[in-house]
């Protein structure tokens, strides 16, 4: 895999003239799961397929599965089966991990032939999760419904839920998310998995697999979707907004939505089928004027209108009757093929005991489960032994995708005259980072300081570079000397939307490497003092030149204790972390 390609391309763009932001944007902009996003417009095939492409390595990034993880033998154990009017019900345990079992009930037709349609059934946050049976929402009515009307049907459980209950539903400590480690990953590799065990059923049709869930099982089908393209129709109810992200930790893992929302996500299901049902009681009301014409024009770019629809529900936040039977229209016209709207009108169901539909009823976990740390220390070592064993060239796409590190295309720099301040940054980004300029040779230097340019002119590596008549950058990095300004952290996923600081530190110097390079310079030489080296030596790591680094890391050593207190960046660890940045480093010496 070229990383050139995909996302640190060498550009021809223009140093351009702008203006310095008076503020960094970095600081004065910070969103969070109720802040009002708007879909950009995308004028081209060719721009979309590029923002999906980088939408969908965001989103496995955060979730822990960039790279994916192994796909072991699911074994799975099925039982209990109970035959009842149209359909059969059967408990199931599935080993989506080493240790780590994903409970849940499928539901097959019964009295019918043939290889059919599956769905896969995520249920969100109700009380009694996969068998809650109440009128704003039942998960036993959608899916026995399903199965009479002839697909295989799996209701599986979030984490923490009915039977699967190795780890809670919250969690995500420091640590883990250094290792991509949380709720939201745990889901979505679990939902991967599902797919994987309805292709392995003899009576389904691998090539007609479909997924539905209302609420956090909104954010679980279209996230799904988003990354997995076996599933070829999705139904996301009451969560494809543009006015509220997700209030969970299962939806809200770090860095998933920094410069994307929910909205941009449901797109990536283009051109394939999608049916947004929305709610007039919550925050899927504007759905029919604000999101659904949004997703309808990436449906547009590929000549595809008709495969995206919406149905507006009379109704608080829901997955009742009226949007059931509208995802069985959407599926039966689609799927089977079927126009026929009065035959998918909802039948009554009988709902089971449950002891009946519970797969730990008088049960224990199967021998070699996990705990939850015991889950947590696999992770970590399938993930050392994942990134050992990569290419540079993936190495570098991981770690530039947890830092969300660009190396920009357009860039800017102001000099004020005489004096030798500078201010540079990214074209139409919005982040500014002030610094110093000395004049000298073609032989460039950037030095990083942690607290900031003037501190490092006071130094005698500095002082000897002038003196060798080194051309010489010093910047106030995010947060650093000059930069330093509030940033308002409050919210409870501020970095689930925002960069850390430390993440933003990397970009600020790959910009500024951005600018020497532009400039004309092509000997460049890197300098991180201090705290400020591993900075320096993560930034030169994922740049695309061969830059000289000189970084201050030997007290340095990689563990997680080092990277909460010197470098936090949600999923460094899970990308390999300092030891895939050194070598990478390493390279450019």
């Amino acid at each position: 895999m070229n990383i050139r390609l995909l996302c640190f391309a060498l550009c021809a763009a223009a140093l351009v003239a702008q203006a310095p932001p008076a503020q960094d944007i970095r600081n004065t902009y910070t969103p969070d799961t109720d802040t009002r996003f708007t879909m950009p417009d995308y004028k081209t095939l060719a721009e979309w397929e590029a923002r999906k492409a980088h939408l969908r390595r965001q989103i496995l990034s955060a979730a822990g599965l960039l790279p994916m993880p192994e796909k072991t033998p699911l074994n799975p154990q099925i039982f209990g089966k109970l035959e009842r009017e149209g359909y059969t019900l059967e408990k199931v345990l599935l080993e989506t991990l080493p240790g780590y079992f994903l409970g849940g009930n499928l539901y097959r037709p019964l009295g019918r032939s043939g290889k059919f349609p599956a769905v896969a059934s995520p249920h969100g946050h109700w009380n009694y999760g996969r068998v809650e049976h109440q009128p704003l929402g039942s998960i036993p009515a959608r899916c026995i419904n399903l199965a009479r009307q002839g697909y295989v049907v799996f209701a599986y459980d979030m984490v923490g839920y009915n039977d699967t209950i190795q780890t809670p539903h919250v969690f995500g400590d420091p640590p883990e998310q250094l290792w991509g480690f949380g709720p939201l990953g745990l889901q979505l590799w679990n939902s991967i998995r599902v797919v994987d065990f309805l292709q392995s059923l003899p009576e389904v049709d691998p090539e007609r697999i479909a997924a539905t869930g209302a609420s956090g099982g909104g954010t679980q089908t279209f996230l799904l979707a988003a990354v997995d393209e076996r599933v070829k129709w999705a139904a996301p109810v009451n969560m494809l907004s543009g006015i509220m992200q997700g209030g969970s930790p299962c939806e809200n893992a770090p860095n998933l939505r920094v410069g994307a929302f929910n909205v941009e996500f449901g797109a990536v299901m283009a051109p394939r089928p999608l049916l947004m049902v929305s709610a007039t009681g919550d925050w899927t009301k504007n759905t029919p004027q604000v999101e659904f014409p949004a997703i309808r024009r990436i449906f547009e770019l590929y000549g595809k209108p008709e495969s995206v629809a919406n149905v507006h529900i009379d109704a608080p936040h829901n997955y009742n009757q009226a949007s059931r039977e509208a995802m069985y229209r959407f599926f039966a016209r689609h799927i089977l093929g079927d126009a026929d709207e009065k035959k998918y009108a909802e039948k009554n169901i009988r709902v089971e005991r449950l002891p009946d539909m519970l797969a730990l009823h008088n049960r224990t976990l199967p021998p070699g489960a996990l705990d939850h740390q015991g889950l947590f220390r696999q992770w970590q070592a399938a993930s050392q032994r994942q990134t050992a064993a990569a290419s540079p060239d993936d190495l570098r796409l991981w770690l530039a995708t947890a830092l969300g590190a660009e190396w920009p295309g357009e860039v800017w720099s102001d000099t004020r005259p005489g004096s030798g301040e500078l201010v540079l940054g990214r074209a139409g980004k919005g982040d500014r980072v002030p610094g110093l300029w000395i004049a000298g040779d073609q032989r460039a230097v950037l030095v990083v300081h942690p607290d900031g340019s003037r501190k490092a002119r006071e130094t005698p590596a500095v002082e000897s570079l002038v003196r060798a008549g080194r051309t010489v950058l010093l910047i106030d990095a995010f947060q650093t000397g000059a930069a330093v300004a509030p940033r308002n952290r409050s919210h409870r996923y501020f970095l689930t939307f925002n960069r850390s600081d430390d993440a933003c530190r990397v970009q600020d110097i790959l910009t500024a490497l951005r600018v020497l390079q532009h400039k004309g310079f092509r000997e460049l030489r890197l300098i991180g003092a201090g705290r400020a080296g591993v900075w320096a030596l993560f930034a030169a790591a994922v740049a695309p030149l061969e830059v000289r680094i000189e970084a201050d890391v030997k007290d340095f050593q990689g563990r997680d204790q080092d990277f909460i207190e010197r470098f936090f960046v949600p999923g460094i660890q899970r990308a390999g972390g300092l030891a895939a940045a050194m070598k990478l480093a390493r390279l450019r010496q």
